[in-house]
C-alpha cells in the first residue's frame, strides 16, 4: 500500500487538482446554462441522465405518459427524441402534424411526468429510419443532401420552420420541457470532392432553428469520439455543447457472448479535454440502450445478451469514470417500425434489446440494473464537480494490478470522491480479489480495515466512494454501492447493495451506538487520533436483508437482485422522496392533505414497503383505492397488494371466417391500366446513380412513389423473337421480386437477406405470337429507402424499382428496349396520399392497398367468404391474396395492463419453392412485414390503442406467394402476455377511421 503523500501526489500529476469552475456560458436565455463540469436548469447543477424514446414508433399518444413514467421511475430525468421529416412532410411543402404526428402531446406528456426533453428533429436522423428520416421526395432534387447546395436547403426550410415553431413553444423558456435541441445528427465523415466540415452549412442549420425561435443550447452529436467536428469556439457553424456518440459493443448479436477487445475506451476524457474543455462532457447516444438487427439477423433475444446487464455496468461505469454529465442512452424504448418507416437494414421491430421493450414491459434485468445506476447518481451531487483522472490507474489504489481503479476527486466541500473499480482485461470472466488504499479525511486507509478482500465477479464494474455525504451524516468510505439515501424527518436511510457472496464494508464518521437487524456484522470504532475516530461495519453479502442503525442513520444492506425491487419515486406535492420496496412498477407517488397516493403496477400478489412516509400523512391510497395498511417497528408502511391475473379472451384466427380477395388482378388479360401514371421521365435527376440504362426512369420516387410495393405494367408488341427477360430490380436489403408475362408466372426473385439488388435471366412463355400486344407485370418490395450517413453521398437516393431489362432471342440479340412502354404505381395517389391519418409511409402500392381495402370495415361485395380463401389455405400458385376477418375484444383493460402479439408460426413446414411475403394490418395500421425464409422476426407486438380492447378489430394479411407452388401461411394465432395490474392512465383508441370508398382508385 501507498502512503497518502503519494497517492495525493498522483492525483495531482493526473489532472486531479481541484479544476477552475467556469462561470456559466453566456446564452440567448438564462433558464438552462452550463459550465465546463455540467448544465445547470433554473440555477440548480443536474446530471442530464437521458433515455431515447421516438414518439412515431409508438403511434398511441395516450400510452407516451406510460413510457415517460417507466423512464422517471428508472431514475433518469430526461428524454431525448428523434422526428421524422419522412412521415411530417410526405407532400412537398404541406406540413401535417395532426392526430398522431401531433407531437404536443407528446410534449405535454413530458411535462406532467416531470421529464425533460432533449430535441433532435433533424432534418437528418439517421436512426434506422426509412431516408434517414428524409422524405422520398429529395430523390428528386438534384442537390446534395446534407450539405450548403441551395436546392437541398430551400428542400429543408418548410420542415424545419414548422416543426422547430411547436419545439419553440414547448422550451422550457415558455415553460414547457424541452431543455437543448440538436441541429444536426452524426455530421461526421463526407463523400470523396465534398466540402467538410462545412461551417456554412451548419450554420445555415443553426439559423434555421434560432429563425423558427430556438433560444436554447445547441449541442452536436459527433459519430466518433475522434471527430471534433463543429466545437465550441471554432467560429461560423460552432454549436454551443459539444457531444459524440458511442456504441462500443457494435451490433453483433450473432455472438452475443462475445465483448471484442479494445472497445473499452478509457480515453474519453482525455479527448473530451482537448476538444472541448469549456463545457459539460456529453454524449448524446451511448449503447447502454441495445443494437439493431437486420433482416436474416438473430433477434432481439440475442441482442439483448449482447447488450444486458452486465454491459449495463462495466460501459457505463466506464462513462461514468470519463465524468459524463449529459448523457443519453440510445434506445431506452425501441418501438416498431411499422408502417414501412424503417430503413431496409431493418425488420418490423426497432425493440433494440432496450431497457423498456417494444410491449412496454420491463422485466430485463438491464432495466433494474440501470435504475441502480440513476438513482445513486441522482443523490450524489458531487460527482458532477468531481474531476475525473485522465489516466488509466493500476497499482496505485490497488496492489492488484489486474484491477483498474479511476479516480473522480472532489474538492469542494461535502462533495465526496468517487472511485470506479473494473477489471484491467474487460472481457475477462474471472473473479478477481482486490483490496484498495484509498485517500480520505481520516487518511490514507486500507481497505477491508478488518481483513479479508473485496471481489469484483465477471463483468461487473463498481462505484466505491469515500467522504460521502449522507444528509447530515458522512461516509469515510463505502465499498457497497449506493442506491440512494434520502432524509425523512426523524431518519436517514441509506439503501446500499453488493454482489452475492462478495465482502462489503463502510466507514461512518465518528464513532457511534449501533444497533443491526439481520444477519450479523462486524462492528469496529478506529481511533486515528485523539479528535478523529470512525466506525467501520464489514457484512458478507446475502439475500437477508439487514439494517444497520447509528443513531438517526439506518443503513439497510441488501444483495444486488434484492436491491433491484428498491424504487425511489419523487413526491410531486411536496417536493420530496420515498423509498418503495416491492412492485412491479412504482410510476410515481403524490400527496394530497394526508394522503399519500402511489400509481403503481404489480403482476403477481407483493408485499410493498413504504419507507420514509411523510409526517401528518394517515391515509394510503394505491391507483385510487384506499388501501389498508400496518406500520412496522421501523415505522415504514407494510401493504398486501392481492393480485389475480384476469382471464382474457382472445379470437382463433384458424377457425375465423376470413373474406378474401386477389390482389393481383393486375395479371388479369382483362386488366385497365389506363389510370395509371406512365413511366415517361427520360432522364432522372437523381444524384446517387449514373446515367439511365433505360429509356425512361423506373425509379419510382421520380413519379412519387416512396413506400411499400411497387408495381410496373411494360407494354410491347412482340416480334416473335423474344424468349428471354433480363431484369434488374432494386429493393432494398431481403427485398423480393415476382414477373408476370399477361397472366403466366415468368419467375421471382425470393430475396435473401443482404442482397438489395438482383439481377436475373427468365425463360419467356413461349411461343410468343409475332405482332400480338403483351404485358410484362414485375411486382417489386420496397424494403425502404436508404439512409444518408455520409455527408453529400447521397446513398439516401439509392433508387427502388427496376434498374435495367432487355428482351434477348435465342440467339442473344438484345431487342430494342424502347419497345416497351412502361406504367408504374406505388400507393394511391403517391405523395398526395389518401390515408392521411395513419400517413405517407403506411400504405404501399398493393390492389388492396390502393383500394383501402386493407382499412377496417371493407365492402364485403368485394370479397370471397369460401371457407377454402384463408391464409391457412393460401394460394396454389404465385401471387398475392389478401385476407380480412374481424373480432370482438373485451379486455379488463382499465385494471389491467395486458400486452397483445400476433405471431406467424416459422416456415419449418413449408418446402423450398413455397417461400412468402405477408403482411400484417391491424385496423388499417400495417404492423408486421414477414418473409418467411428470411426472418428473424416472427413475433409482432400490437399495442392497445391500435387495437380496440373493447370493441371490434379488423385485422388483414397479405401474402405473396413468390414460388411456382404457391404458398399458405402454416400458423397465425394472437397471444397475451403477463398480464400486469395497472396504475396507467387508461388508453384511447386512435381515431384512424375506416373504408370508404375511394375516387379515382385503380
Amino acid at each position: 500500500m501507498r502512503p497518502l503523500s503519494v497517492l495525493l501526489a498522483v492525483s495531482a500529476a493526473a489532472g486531479l487538482g481541484h479544476a477552475e469552475t467556469l462561470k456559466p456560458q453566456t446564452l440567448l436565455q438564462d433558464i438552462v446554462t452550463f459550465d465546463n463540469s455540467s448544465l445547470f436548469i433554473k440555477g440548480e447543477r443536474l446530471m442530464i441522465f437521458s433515455g431515447e424514446v421516438h414518439p412515431f414508433r409508438l403511434p398511441v399518444p395516450s400510452l407516451w405518459l406510460d413510457i415517460f413514467q417507466k423512464v422517471k421511475a428508472l431514475g433518469l430525468n430526461t428524454v431525448s427524441f428523434y422526428l421524422d421529416w419522412a412521415l411530417l412532410e410526405g407532400e412537398p411543402g404541406i406540413f401535417r402534424g395532426e392526430g398522431i404526428f401531433d407531437y404536443s402531446a407528446f410534449f405535454e406528456a413530458a411535462k406532467e411526468a416531470g421529464v425533460y426533453l432533449i430535441a433532435r428533429p433533424g432534418p437528418y436522423i439517421n436512426a434506422e429510419a426509412s431516408g434517414g428520416g428524409f422524405p422520398g421526395w429529395l430523390q428528386r432534387i438534384k442537390g446534395h443532401l446534407r450539405t450548403a447546395d441551395p436546392e437541398y436547403l430551400a428542400a429543408t426550410d418548410n420542415y424545419v420552420a414548422n416543426v422547430d415553431k411547436l419545439i419553440a413553444k414547448y422550451q422550457i423558456t415558455n415553460g414547457g420541457p424541452i431543455i437543448l435541441y440538436q441541429p444536426e445528427n452524426e455530421y461526421t465523415g463526407a463523400a470523396s470532392g465534398v466540402k467538410f466540415p462545412d461551417p456554412d452549412y451548419m450554420q445555415y442549420v443553426i439559423d434555421q432553428a434560432r429563425n423558427a425561435g430556438i433560444v436554447l443550447p445547441m449541442m452536436s452529436n459527433d459519430a466518433s469520439w475522434t471527430g471534433g467536428h463543429n466545437l465550441p469556439g471554432s467560429g461560423k457553424g460552432e454549436v454551443d455543447i459539444y457531444g459524440h456518440d458511442g456504441y462500443p459493443l457494435g451490433f453483433d448479436c450473432k455472438n452475443p457472448t462475445t465483448w471484442p477487445s479494445g472497445n473499452l475506451i478509457t480515453q474519453y476524457r482525455a479527448q473530451h479535454l482537448k476538444f472541448s474543455p469549456s463545457t459539460p462532457y456529453t454524449v448524446p447516444e451511448f449503447q447502454q440502450g441495445g443494437s439493431f438487427d437486420p433482416w436474416g439477423g438473430y433477434g432481439f433475444d440475442q441482442c439483448e445478451q449482447l447488450i444486458n446487464h452486465e454491459q449495463v455496468r462495466v460501459f457505463s461505469k466506464n462513462m461514468f469514470a470519463s465524468g459524463v454529465t449529459i448523457f443519453n442512452l440510445y434506445m431506452i424504448f425501441g418501438g416498431t417500425n411499422w408502417g414501412n418507416l424503417g430503413h431496409p437494414g431493418g425488420y418490423t421491430s426497432y425493440d433494440y434489446a432496450a431497457a423498456i421493450a417494444e410491449d412496454r414491459t420491463v422485466s430485463r434485468e438491464k432495466y433494474s440494473e440501470l435504475k441502480l445506476e440513476a438513482n445513486f447518481l441522482k443523490v450524489s451531487p458531487g460527482y458532477l464537480t468531481a474531476t475525473p483522472d485522465t489516466s488509466n490507474r493500476t497499482g496505485i489504489y490497488s496492489p492488484n494490478t489486474d484491477i483498474t481503479v479511476t479516480a473522480l476527486v472532489n474538492y469542494t466541500p461535502k462533495g465526496g470522491s468517487f472511485y470506479v473499480v473494473r477489471h484491467t482485461d474487460y472481457q475477462t470472466l474471472a473473479s478477481t480479489p482486490y483490496t484498495l488504499s484509498l485517500p480520505t479525511s481520516a487518511g490514507n486507509l486500507s481497505i477491508p480495515i478488518l481483513g479479508g478482500s473485496l471481489t469484483l465477479s465477471r463483468r461487473d464494474s463498481k462505484i466505491h466512494v469515500a467522504d460521502y455525504p449522507v444528509g447530515d451524516h458522512k461516509l469515510i468510505y463505502s465499498t457497497a454501492e449506493i442506491f440512494t439515501w434520502k432524509k425523512f424527518s426523524d431518519r436517514t436511510v441509506l439503501v446500499v447493495y453488493g454482489g452475492e457472496g462478495e465482502t462489503h464494508e463502510l466507514a461512518i464518521a465518528d464513532e457511534v451506538k449501533w444497533t443491526s437487524t439481520g444477519p450479523p456484522v462486524q462492528v469496529k470504532t478506529v481511533k486515528k487520533d485523539d479528535k478523529k475516530s470512525f466506525t467501520v461495519v464489514q457484512w458478507k453479502t446475502n439475500s437477508e436483508r439487514r439494517i444497520f442503525k447509528s443513531g438517526n442513520l439506518h443503513i439497510y444492506i441488501l444483495d444486488r437482485n434484492t436491491a433491484y425491487n428498491y424504487w425511489a419515486p419523487q413526491i410531486a406535492n411536496p417536493s420530496s422522496s420515498l423509498i418503495v420496496n416491492g412492485g412491479y412498477l412504482i410510476r410515481s407517488a403524490s400527496i394530497n392533505g394526508t394522503s399519500l397516493s402511489l400509481q403503481a403496477d404489480f403482476n403477481t400478489t407483493t408485499t410493498l414497503e413504504v419507507i420514509g412516509v411523510p409526517l401528518g400523512v394517515s391515509e394510503l391510497q394505491i391507483n385510487g383505492e384506499t388501501t389498508e395498511y400496518r406500520v412496522d417497528s421501523e415505522g415504514n408502511y407494510i401493504v398486501e397488494i392481492g393480485y389475480k391475473a384476469p382471464s382474457v379472451s382472445l379470437p382463433d384466427l384458424s377457425t375465423a371466417k376470413w373474406h378474401y380477395i386477389d390482389s393481383l388482378p393486375e395479371i388479369q388479360s382483362d386488366y385497365d391500366d389506363s389510370a395509371w401514371p406512365s413511366a415517361n421521365l427520360k432522364s432522372t435527376n437523381n444524384t446517387y446513380v449514373g446515367p439511365l440504362k433505360t429509356p425512361v426512369s423506373l425509379y419510382a420516387s421520380d413519379y412519387g412513389f416512396h413506400t411499400g410495393a411497387l408495381l410496373f405494367r411494360g407494354h410491347f408488341t412482340a416480334t416473335g423473337a423474344e424468349t428471354k427477360l433480363f431484369i434488374s430490380t432494386i429493393g432494398g436489403s431481403a427485398f423480393g421480386s415476382s414477373v408476370w408475362l399477361n397472366s403466366s408466372f415468368v419467375g421471382s426473385w425470393p430475396g435473401s437477406g443482404a442482397a438489395s439488388v438482383h439481377n436475373d435471366t427468365y425463360d419467356l412463355p413461349s411461343p410468343l405470337v409475332a405482332g400480338q400486344h403483351y404485358v410484362l407485370t414485375v411486382l417489386v418490395d420496397n424494403m425502404g429507402l436508404d439512409e444518408d450517413w455520409t455527408v453529400g453521398d447521397d446513398s439516401m437516393k439509392l433508387p427502388r424499382g427496376i434498374l435495367d431489362y432487355s428482351l434477348n432471342s435465342d440467339t442473344n440479340i438484345t431487342l430494342p428496349k424502347s419497345n416497351i412502354t412502361w406504367k408504374l404505381t406505388g400507393n394511391l395517389g403517391g405523395e398526395q396520399y389518401r390515408d392521411k391519418a395513419r400517413g405517407p409511409l403506411n400504405e404501399g402500392g398493393l390492389f388492396i392497398e390502393r383500394q383501402g381495402y386493407y382499412l377496417p370495415s371493407p365492402p364485403s361485395s368485394s370479397f370471397s367468404s369460401s371457407n377454402a380463401s384463408s391464409p391457412f389455405t393460401g394460394l396454389s400458385s404465385p401471387g398475392v391474396a389478401f385476407y380480412t376477418t374481424s373480432f370482438l375484444l373485451s379486455i379488463p383493460s382499465s385494471q389491467y395492463d395486458i400486452p397483445l402479439r400476433f405471431v406467424f408460426d416459422n416456415s419449418t413446414s413449408l418446402e423450398s419453392g413455397e417461400e412468402y411475403r405477408a403482411w400484417l394490418y391491424v385496423n388499417g395500421f400495417q404492423y408486421g412485414r414477414y418473409v418467411s425464409h428470411i426472418g428473424p422476426q416472427s413475433i409482432f407486438p400490437v399495442p392497445e390503442g391500435i387495437l380496440n380492447y373493447q370493441g371490434e378489430n379488423w385485422v388483414g394479411v397479405a401474402v405473396w406467394a413468390t414460388g411456382k407452388k404457391g404458398s399458405k401461411v402454416p400458423g397465425l394465432r394472437v397471444e397475451a402476455g403477463t398480464p400486469v395490474k395497472t396504475g396507467r392512465r387508461e388508453v384511447e383508441v386512435v381515431k384512424a377511421g375506416e373504408w370508404k370508398k375511394r375516387t379515382g382508385a385503380y
